[in-house]
């Protein structure tokens, strides 16, 4: 039964159907052909019940807060000051990809606003300072990923919801390995820029007072980011709430830059509305078909197989980073964790593993799906704004830093305290 539920899955998205379609068509057909109550009659209340958490209301205001910010010109500023500090680095302004795009996400929480931001502006260095292009590319699609790690996180607020873990928690815990993260991707850009010369493009120097005077370009993000995590910590808001501040902060950012119109915040919420209304479609499409599968006994008769395998609780890790690892080459991040979470996740947490420290876990796994080919959204985001050359470019600048993901997840295994310590610290 398993098997036939994967295979007409990869079908359905073969079939280039909307991933939500793909995941209710599968629920309808599992239905049909091995239940024998009408399952389908409580869609309605799956519906209602799926999207009417108070947190799940953070998911449109960080999204906004994320439109507000790539159209109001903060990412020009940032980015320039970022390229005055780092661009003597090995690799030039690589590094300054990654920069950006770990201050960017802790201001957007999401992926996909922090490529297409960054790789907007940064994509005319390569020309300009003849950059290797397939690195280059691979910096913007992996540094791209960190949206999902560095708090705040779309991904962290429904990985708390589904497993009824603490989201200001799974924040904390997201900080010191989204840094790890930064830190491995610009390790990885130095020793290929050392080792391959002709990569690295040329080399940027700048007096300490032009680096002084570009440092106002990184307060506007650093403003959202103590703003939105600050009031999440001083006790002040809730995650959602803090998002609402966010919006505040970065409206008053974009008015004070005069980028504020009637048309900026126009298009920022259609943007806004369509993003929602896409993730919201996948999480009623997966919360119904985990319905069906849990209805026709496919859930319990996986968690029965996966116990009688007498595996040990790190031969299920390894079990479960491979599983992830060849999933998400095939299925959109989204739905792979709302569709997967609610099955293994119990398990792993039975085995002894922390759900803090199991949520950065997953979330630098999805971050790898984001970036592994064939349906890797990070790719597609950044070949769309290069609007140039084949995709093969950018999947093989990405490889490096899957294996620096790699890297990092076994760090965390081998030093759990990455994960937990900051947790630990804020619940004394």
């Amino acid at each position: 039964m398993l098997a036939t539920a994967l295979v007409l899955l990869l079908v359905l998205i073969g079939l280039s159907l909307p991933i939500a379609a793909a995941l209710g068509s599968l629920g309808i057909i599992l239905e049909q052909a091995y239940s024998f109550l009408p399952l389908h009659r409580a869609a309605g209340e799956i519906a209602w019940t799926s999207s009417s958490s108070f947190t799940l209301m953070a998911v449109p205001l960080f999204v906004l807060l994320g439109e507000i910010m790539l159209r109001s010109g903060i990412a020009d500023a940032m980015y320039g000051a970022l390229a005055k500090w780092l661009g003597w680095l090995p690799g030039g302004v690589m590094h300054a990809n990654i920069g950006a795009c770990a201050l960017f996400a802790a201001t957007s929480g999401s992926s996909v606003a922090t490529a297409a931001t960054i790789g907007t502006v940064a994509l005319p260095q390569i020309d300009r300072y003849g950059y290797g292009e397939k690195l280059f590319l691979g910096t913007l699609a992996a540094g791209g990923t960190l949206g999902i790690l560095i708090p705040p996180s779309v991904n962290m607020i429904i990985y708390g919801i589904l497993t009824n873990s603490s989201v200001p928690q799974l924040y904390m815990a997201g900080i010191i390995p989204g840094l790890l993260l930064a830190g491995c991707f610009m390790g990885m850009i130095a020793l290929l820029s050392i080792a391959r010369p002709a990569l690295a493009g040329q080399r940027h120097s700048y007096s300490w007072s032009e680096r002084m005077r570009s440092l106002v370009g990184v307060l506007p993000p650093t403003f959202i980011f103590v703003l939105v995590i600050g009031s999440i910590y001083g006790g002040w808001a809730t995650p959602t709430e803090a998002a609402a501040l966010g919006v505040a902060g970065a409206i008053l950012l974009a008015a004070g830059r005069r980028t504020l119109s009637l048309k900026m915040l126009n298009h920022s919420l259609e943007a806004t509305v369509v993003t929602t209304a896409m993730i919201l479609f996948i999480i009623v499409a997966a919360y119904f078909l985990n319905m069906i599968l849990a209805g026709i006994g496919l859930t319990r008769a996986l968690n029965t197989f996966i116990g009688e395998l007498g595996l040990s609780p790190i031969q299920m890790l390894i079990a479960v980073v491979i599983f992830y690892l060849i999933l998400g080459c095939f299925m959109e991040t989204l739905s792979m964790m709302i569709t997967t979470i609610p099955i293994i996740a119990p398990i792993m947490f039975e085995l002894g593993f922390d759900p803090i420290w199991y949520g950065v876990v997953m979330m630098i796994l999805i971050e790898t799906a984001l970036i592994t080919p064939p349906i890797g959204l990070n790719l597609y985001i950044v070949q769309g704004v290069r609007n140039r050359g084949p995709m093969t470019d950018i999947m093989i600048g990405v490889l490096p830093f899957v294996l620096c993901m790699v890297i990092v997840l076994g760090l965390l295994a081998a030093f759990p305290g990455l994960a937990t310590w900051l947790p630990s610290l804020s619940s004394n």
